[in-house]
């Protein structure tokens, strides 16, 4: 379903007049403090943020999923769903694929149709940790890590294949997250498991173009409750070093043991300059894929007051970060679900913006740990809403994404179009 721009200009008129007031407000607020609201509004709309493409179905846990009907049965229908997501927020300018799930059958179609949206391919993300029908040797006990090296063999060429398809879409980086681990005590020799996957990874990054990044995930847990071989960011960071300078730790919001520091982490990764990018969600007690914000949104903003000032200082020459959305809607409408993340994580990109670091520098020279944190909550108690609806409105978007969505009855009408039980592919 595409939605007419001119719906989304009538829509706005009917809100311009209280935004305004909004805006007006913070404006004058933001420039008595010295900030320049019109270079915020600016990088704000810059700001973009991949959806993946598994996302616009409904999840599930391992006791059931319930289907919130008219979820996409193809790529198309899945692009065409991220379209409307663009139109409304303007901040949702790329897909990341999954891959087999998602291949594309027309590369070049698929290409147009995603320009039509004005969607780019961000990262490829590959798949072996689970087995596809008719594969020859099984990932039941790992895959990269694999003790058995035509397991070893077929999962590093699975990894081949999706660079050359995302060469073809025009994608800049492969990510890989490993299943690989142990269940229970003594299944797996660590220093074997460890070397197999560094020799694999290896392999893998010698087919990695020159102008691509080799994104390296890690999680402490799940699906092996024993042992997992990438189980933190200091293993991924060791294996991207054994690899080479494209290759960099990709950073999960829920891969961290409960009331992990993730903000120191971003900060020591952006040192060495081995931050790849991140994956958005939030979580309660492990890897819950919740809405991006919905559970910690403090903890939200000091991560991007980490990637704000690390950033902008990049000494020691970090490059350009990939950011994608990596949640699970069980319960909701996947297209809300995601505006919401993007709002939460535009949220808090933009009061990040609004740190006086200069001032933070100077508290901290100071041991003021009083001012340090009223520096930093001042910054996060602003309500940040108007610059982010102003950004939308510059780049053509709605002032109210969810409303209009639901005014339009966009979901009723992909219920209409695709049947009430269709199922997106890969879940």
């Amino acid at each position: 379903m595409n939605i007419d721009k001119e719906q989304i200009v009538d829509n706005n008129k009917q809100l311009l007049s209280e935004h305004q007031s909004n805006i007006d407000f913070l404006s004058s607020k933001l420039a008595n403090k010295g900030l320049d609201v019109d270079e915020i509004i600016c990088r704000i709309e810059d700001f973009q943020v991949a959806i993946p493409s598994w996302a616009l179905g409904a999840g599930g846990t391992r006791f059931g999923r319930f289907s919130i009907g008219g979820e996409p049965g193809s790529l198309e229908e899945k692009i065409e769903d991220i379209g409307v997501i663009h139109a409304l927020t303007r901040t949702a300018g790329a897909v990341s694929l999954h891959i087999p799930w998602d291949i594309p059958s027309d590369i070049n179609a698929i290409k147009e149709l995603a320009s039509l949206h004005s969607i780019a391919f961000d990262a490829v993300n590959s798949n072996t940790f689970q087995d596809q029908v008719g594969q020859a040797y099984s990932y039941k006990y790992g895959s990269l890590c694999n003790v058995h090296q035509q397991s070893r063999d077929l999962a590093i060429q699975h990894n081949l294949d999706v660079i050359k398809l995302g060469d073809q879409l025009g994608s800049k980086a492969l990510t890989v997250w490993l299943a690989d681990g142990a269940s229970f005590p003594g299944q797996n020799n660590f220093r074997k498991a460890l070397h197999n996957t560094q020799d694999s990874l290896q392999q893998i990054y010698s087919a990695i173009p020159d102008d691509w990044k080799l994104l390296i995930e890690y999680k402490p847990y799940e699906p092996n409750f024993y042992s997992t071989v990438i189980q933190d960011w200091g293993t991924s960071l060791m294996l991207a070093e054994g690899c080479g300078e494209k290759a960099h730790t990709l950073v999960d919001l829920g891969h961290h043991l409960p009331n992990t520091n993730i903000e120191q982490i971003v900060s020591t990764l952006l040192t060495k300059g081995r931050l790849g990018g991140f994956h958005f969600n939030d979580s309660k007690y492990g890897d819950d894929d919740l809405t991006c914000g919905s559970i910690k949104p403090y903890q939200l903003f000091l991560i991007f007051n980490e990637l704000v000032w690390g950033m902008d200082q990049n000494d020691a020459g970090n490059p350009p970060l990939s950011w994608m959305i990596d949640a699970s809607h069980n319960v909701k409408d996947p297209i809300e679900d995601l505006m919401q993340s993007l709002e939460a994580i535009n949220m808090a990109y933009a009061q990040a913006l609004l740190v006086d670091q200069k001032a933070l520098a100077h508290a901290q020279a100071d041991s003021d740990v009083s001012l340090c944190q009223e520096i930093l909550q001042e910054a996060y108690r602003t309500d940040v809403r108007p610059l982010l609806t102003a950004a939308r409105i510059k780049a053509g978007g709605a002032i109210d994404p969810i409303g209009i969505y639901r005014e339009l009855g966009v979901r009723q009408n992909l219920i209409k179009q695709r049947g009430q039980n269709t199922v997106a592919t890969g879940l």
